[in-house]
């Protein structure tokens, strides 16, 4: 299971079963996400069951730091005990203290029988980067094209003034 887009809803695959995703930060912008958390800070998660069957099932959430070892031995920075939620929301309310790189677990039936792992980073704007150097490369190339074409038509002009002499 994780996360994916699909016609601009956040769904997770847990098992054969979906849930939509969202969350929420209570800033300015009052930034709504669906993978990468913004900032550190107090944040909501909304599970939202979108299979009805997974309303009779026990449902757990975790939140983890990520680690190179199992997500077993990873540190839990969050928990949400097993269980039933007849109206299919769950409401996640956690302060996150740390930038970093965490991973969600959801678990549904007895026994977590079927789970989806999802990871996400809180605080990284890493995404920014590429956005940035692309537009630098694209500002490089028009200073480029420009100064090409600077000398093409100083060419241009020269040849012209020899031609008429």
């Amino acid at each position: 299971g994780g996360l994916s887009m699909e016609q601009d809803m956040c769904k997770l695959t847990v098992g054969p079963y979906m849930m939509h995703f969202a969350g929420y930060q209570e800033d300015a912008q009052r930034t709504e996400f669906c993978e990468d958390i913004p900032h550190k800070g107090p944040t909501i998660i909304v599970l939202d069951v979108v299979d009805l069957a997974l309303r009779d099932l026990p449902i757990e959430f975790r939140i983890v730091r990520k680690t190179d070892g199992p997500l077993d031995a990873a540190p839990e920075v969050y928990k949400l005990a097993p269980a039933v939620y007849p109206k299919g929301t769950l409401m996640i309310r956690h302060d996150f203290m740390d930038d970093g790189d965490y991973v969600g677990l959801v678990y549904a039936g007895a026994d977590r029988k079927h789970s989806s792992v999802f990871p996400f980073s809180v605080g990284k704007q890493g995404g920014y980067w590429k956005y940035t150097l692309g537009l630098v490369g694209l500002l490089l190339l028009a200073v480029f094209g420009l100064q090409v074409g600077r000398q093409r038509l100083q060419k241009d002009i020269a040849r012209q003034g020899q031609n008429e002499a």
